[in-house]
């Protein structure tokens, strides 16, 4: 299951939406351009998991058995931002 979590509200380096699925979260940023009023959006890929004093760590590393989840979370950010394209 893909978890969806909502960004209401965003100002600089706060995410716009984030995709969960296990320790998998792909997070959508909504970046302004300088100088104008205009506006991308980049997606980040991460893993969550606990180190060996069970703090919560992150990397941009996975595993193969990462992969099948990390296609679900990237699937729903691309679905995302085509609707957002659409809007």
């Amino acid at each position: 299951m893909v978890d969806e979590i909502n960004m209401n509200s965003f100002s600089k380096n706060q995410p716009e939406k984030r995709f969960n699925a296990g320790g998998i979260t792909a997070t959508v940023w909504k970046n302004k351009v300088e100088g104008k009023d205009e506006f991308y959006r980049t997606i980040t890929l991460q893993r969550c998991y606990k180190d060996k004093e069970d703090n919560w760590k992150h990397t941009d590393s996975l595993r193969v058995l990462d992969l099948p989840k990390a296609k679900l979370v990237l699937n729903k950010a691309y679905e995302f931002l085509v609707m957002k394209q659409e809007e």
